[in-house]
């Protein structure tokens, strides 16, 4: 709803002469009035924008997972590259000074260890905002990567299909938040409730995590990306679903309380 205004923009401000005289001052307006500068507006007039459809709220959430892989792309081919190369020159720069200037040697040493750890932070920021090798190779490949960095054991059966970056995305960060959440748990100090003998236990998976990627098909979405998590505790599907569901995904639970299966799927590509 447009609102007009009490004075268009760029008019000048009235001077007493145009504002009419005295007599006409008091005759248009009834003393005791308060002057309103500008219109009021009434709530139940105003127009509510109507919230996107869901197939537009999917488009807008791939378009976020696309844009991810794009910054994480520059970030990898532009500043990444710059550092590295730099680390390089400064190597060969110091291989030209004389072995009498041991302080100059020394002080390029330390800014290349810098220079590494600037591109290590830079790298892991990158991964945080869309994994390279996932981008390059896919969410099995990604996923192998990531156990070396989990406490908890995986064991991950992946094909070589592509699914989209939106859906290899949400699938790859629900199922590390996931892992993440396990770890947590097994970290948090064991509980002991007033007169019990023993302390109570977490209930907490014996063996591996075992992640199952398929492709499935679907009748309204077509394909379907589903990750299978097998002996995971249920109660962690929770961080999952905020993943999966912008992009129309669901989580189903079998088993519980504590050891059980969670279902990921993922319209795809």
């Amino acid at each position: 709803m447009m609102l007009e205004p009490a004075q268009c923009a760029g008019d000048a401000p009235r001077t007493a002469p145009e504002q009419g005289t005295p007599e006409e001052s008091s005759s248009a307006v009834t003393p005791g009035t308060p002057r309103t500068a500008y219109p009021t507006t009434d709530p139940e007039q105003a127009t509510r924008l109507p919230a996107p459809a869901p197939d537009a709220r999917r488009r807008s959430e791939r378009d976020q997972w696309l844009r991810r892989r794009r910054l994480e792309r520059q970030l990898h081919d532009g500043a990444a590259l710059r550092i590295s190369a730099l680390t390089l020159q400064l190597g060969l720069f110091r291989h030209r000074v004389p072995d009498a200037e041991p302080d100059l040697h020394a002080s390029i040493e330390s800014l290349q260890d810098e220079l590494h750890a600037v591109l290590q932070e830079l790298r892991d920021v990158a991964g945080k905002i869309y994994p390279p090798l996932l981008d390059e190779a896919g969410l099995g490949p990604a996923l192998r990567e990531a156990a070396d960095r989990i406490e908890t054991p995986l064991r991950i059966d992946a094909p070589a299909d592509r699914f989209g970056p939106a859906a290899e995305g949400a699938a790859y960060f629900a199922i590390i938040e996931c892992l993440a959440a396990i770890d947590a748990a097994a970290c948090e100090p064991v509980t002991q409730k007033p007169g019990a003998q023993e302390p109570e236990a977490h209930e907490t998976a014996t063996g591996p995590v075992e992640v199952l990627v398929r492709r499935d098909t679907d009748e309204q979405d077509g394909g379907v990306l589903a990750v299978e998590l097998t002996g995971v505790d249920v109660r962690h599907a929770e961080p999952m679903l905020d993943q999966v569901r912008r992009l129309g995904g669901t989580i189903d639970v079998a088993g519980g309380p504590g050891s059980g299966t969670i279902t990921a799927r993922i319209p795809c590509e």
